[in-house]
């Protein structure tokens, strides 16, 4: 077939260097297609941008990203802004250290390693040895780690790479004394845990795909299996399968002493049914525990006989339940920790303690209870952050966290618990003063009375002028919460007189169930009236202007850009849709999209809820209007959020567009929805969206 790309008439222009510089758009084909809901006809004029595998859509990339970079390479400040990102990129970090078989590991990156590197020592403190490098997996980065699992007796390290920033995983088994790789190698896994028992272990999967459908075709019997050391993979048994319902995701894993086995099933994103058997049962059935999907039940780890559970069931923000093996029936159950005011968002057993990780408006918290449930002290931290870690073995009598805000890099604190005191263990020392950076939190009033809280990150003394330059992120879905943290991306345009604002929309998880629910399937709007009134009020309290505002958000977040972007175009200057879910009435017909279903429903659910989702989906909405500067981003490896609903969605607006402003998509090679990008691939991207968002802000460096 012969390609051809051409390009329209409507032209652009910048001034760089003094030059005027005209860009084209690559005009998109438009074909008939039509389909049919309960009566209804819809129109997808490009729905041939679908087809990932065709020359035409390969064309069409091309000639879009050599426009976009055309664009992007003579904005001004475009060098300048690339070495600022690399230095404050460059600085030594490390991850949580954690004990295996009576060792130390942690991950450590130099600086600007593209990925992190897995050290192994014998004490704390002492000599360092690199166990797995995975720079030295590809020349470019794009391979990186995704999972780990220690054999019981600390032999063997097992662990999952992923190719290009897919999902798709692939095992492999390193002699930890060696550092040799063993036979065995598993493809194929995708949405899997990797849990050691006797000599083997086990994981989940899929059949491989057919040719041409790995990066789209729709994940369906999602399998667990065995595999033991030293046999072939392709001999590896099915442990569990639910044939008769393709659409549900299956893993197993066991506790920390092996001796009970959890088998979690879900049909989508949020709520499991949850099962468990003694590990040394052999053939004998998992007992349920619970057997709907509307709630999260996860397992912390036993005590004996004792399984402590972290759900929701019954309790929209959190509750930790206590379970005798020998009598699971629900009304014998023990309520060890009930629901409080904020959201309990993690617990762990560890140091004889039940380590309890609340979410109070959005930041972490952390209390110390016995198993009984009695609480005895709580964690003095930092400030106002965001914690990770408090994992180990039960019996574990230290253990260590992260805490990081957005002006305070991630520090690492190692607890004792028999002190009950936390040291500093690794302090990054990142190019910047934090003395000179202000975090506020604020809250505001949203279209129906809803207080919704926001974080404000800032350089101090920043006056309320109304002509701040304003990065607005949101997210708002699917249960998960926008806690503080800190990136070095955002640091640059704040150190640049920007003002960061980060909303805590309605569909995430900051304040629980009823929080998330409130922001799903009927009530999606609340999302996007969420954000709307977040810029709203930054207007209104004269911190910025809508000629001084842009708005970002990543996947589901691509999403909320892309619709409230449709609804007030007015509103914003710069729109930076990133992986976003863009046509609603198509996302589950690929790869994982059927389990998002539970946050948005479907549009062959029934004909209100395809009115709906008609109703707001970005490629649908799209008007003959002025939008705002956008810069589309996606990655051709990405197998989440297909890069078919960014392209799709793009080539809509390019041909509805009517202001001056462009409309622009860069698409990143060999890279997927974000998970494992190395750090060049990093600072390229940044660099491009800072040169963009600047530039139409007015900002200078």
């Amino acid at each position: 077939m012969r390609i051809t790309i051409l390009t329209a008439m409507a032209s652009l222009t910048i001034l760089s260097c003094n030059q005027q510089v005209q860009i084209n758009y690559p005009e998109s084909r438009k074909e008939t297609v039509t389909d049919e809901y309960f009566g209804h006809k819809v129109e997808d004029p490009y729905r041939w941008l679908e087809d990932d595998n065709s020359e035409e859509t390969g064309a069409w990339v091309n000639a879009q990203n050599d426009v976009t970079f055309a664009y992007l390479n003579q904005l001004p400040g475009r060098d300048s802004i690339k070495n600022r990102l690399t230095a404050l990129m460059d600085y030594p970090r490390i991850g949580n250290p954690f004990k295996k078989a009576g060792k130390y590991f942690y991950y450590k990156n130099d600086g600007l390693q593209n990925q992190s590197v897995l050290y192994m020592t014998e004490s704390l403190g002492g000599e360092e040895r690199v166990l797995l490098d995975p720079n030295m997996l590809s020349e470019d980065g794009t391979v990186a780690l995704s999972g780990t699992e220690f054999s019981t007796d600390g032999k063997n390290l097992v662990y999952s790479i992923s190719r290009s920033g897919s999902d798709w995983n692939e095992i492999y088994v390193m002699d930890i004394e060696t550092g040799e790789l063993l036979q065995d190698v598993i493809k194929w896994v995708k949405f899997s845990g990797i849990s050691w028992y006797n000599d083997g272990f086990f994981y989940s999967g899929y059949a491989q795909p057919a040719s041409g459908s790995e990066l789209s075709g729709s994940n369906e019997n999602h399998l667990v299996k065995y595999h033991k050391l030293g046999t072939p993979s392709e001999n590896d048994p099915v442990i569990y399968s639910e044939p008769e319902f393709p659409k549900r995701l299956i893993n197993l894993g066991t506790t920390d002493d092996k001796q009970f086995m959890f088998l979690s099933r879900s049909e989508g994103s949020n709520g499991n049914a949850l099962s468990f058997k003694r590990a040394d049962a052999g053939s004998a059935p998992f007992i349920p525990l619970i057997e709907t999907f509307e709630s999260n039940f996860e397992p912390i780890g036993n005590v004996g006989d004792d399984l402590f559970i972290l759900t929701n069931y019954k309790a929209p923000k959190y509750r930790l339940i206590k379970i005798n093996a020998a009598t699971p029936a629900e009304e014998n159950w023990t309520e060890i920790i009930p629901e409080k005011e904020f959201v309990l968002n993690s617990a762990s057993l560890i140091g004889g303690k039940i380590v309890l990780n609340y979410l109070k408006n959005a930041y972490s918290s952390i209390e110390v209870y016995n198993y009984d449930g009695g609480q005895e002290y709580t964690v003095e931290l930092p400030g106002i952050g965001t914690v990770g870690g408090f994992s180990g073995n039960k019996d574990d009598m230290e253990t260590f966290y992260s805490f990081a805000s957005y002006n305070t890099p991630g520090e690492v604190y190692r607890f004792d618990f028999n002190t009950r005191q936390s040291e500093l263990y690794y302090r990054p020392e990142v190019k910047f003063n934090p003395e000179d950076f202000q975090v506020d939190q604020v809250w505001y009033t949203s279209k129906d009375g809803t207080k919704v809280p926001m974080f404000l990150f800032y350089k101090k003394g920043m006056a309320k002028t109304g002509n701040n330059p304003t990065l607005l992120y949101g997210y708002g879905g699917f249960n998960i919460s926008q806690t503080p943290g800190f990136s070095v991306q955002r640091l640059f345009f704040v150190e640049n007189g920007g003002i960061l604002a980060v909303a805590n929309l309605r569909g995430g998880g900051e304040f629980g169930e009823e929080w998330h629910k409130s922001g799903t399937k009927m009530q999606k709007q609340n999302v996007f009236d969420d954000f709307i009134a977040a810029a709203e009020y930054l207007i209104d309290e004269k911190y910025t202007s809508s000629q001084k505002l842009a708005i970002q958000g990543g996947s589901n977040g691509g999403l909320l850009v892309g619709a409230v972007a449709n609804q007030r175009p007015d509103l914003f200057k710069v729109a930076l849709p990133a992986v976003g879910v863009m046509d609603m009435l198509r996302f589950h017909k690929f790869t994982i999209g059927w389990a998002w279903t539970g946050d948005y429903g479907s549009s062959e659910d029934d004909e209100e809820m395809f009115w709906y989702l008609l109703g707001y989906s970005p490629y649908h909405n799209i008007r003959e209007v002025e939008y705002p500067a956008t810069l589309v981003t996606t990655a051709d490896h990405d197998d989440r959020v297909v890069p078919a609903h960014s392209f799709k969605y793009i080539a809509r607006l390019q041909e509805k567009q009517q202001g001056k402003l462009p409309v622009l998509i860069r698409i990143e090679t060999n890279a997927g929805h974000g998970a494992g990008k190395p750090t060049a691939k990093i600072i390229d991207e940044q660099t491009d969206i800072w040169a963009f968002t600047m530039y139409h802000l007015g900002m200078k460096l």
